[in-house]
């Protein structure tokens, strides 16, 4: 059973029993349908080298803030 049963659903077989401390410093490539390829892609563009990078990424913040913004912005009235 994983730690979370959600993991499951997010997470390559082989990491499902993992702590979400050793989870954070693996590859990318441990998520559901990203490859060694995909990993080396996200290193060579971003520098990203483990999940903690990704998360910490500063384009990726910038990403979610402007979704979590989008969501609440209110446009004025023509």
């Amino acid at each position: 059973m994983p730690t979370n049963e959600s993991l499951m659903y997010v997470l390559d077989k082989a990491y499902e029993q993992k702590s979400l401390k050793e989870l954070v410093t693996q590859s990318p490539e441990i998520f559901e349908g990203l490859t060694a390829k995909h990993a080396e892609l996200l290193q060579q563009a971003l520098g990203v080298k483990t999940i903690a990078d990704l998360a910490n990424n500063k384009h990726v913040r910038w990403a979610q803030a402007l979704v979590t913004l989008a969501e609440v912005e209110k446009l004025p009235q023509s």
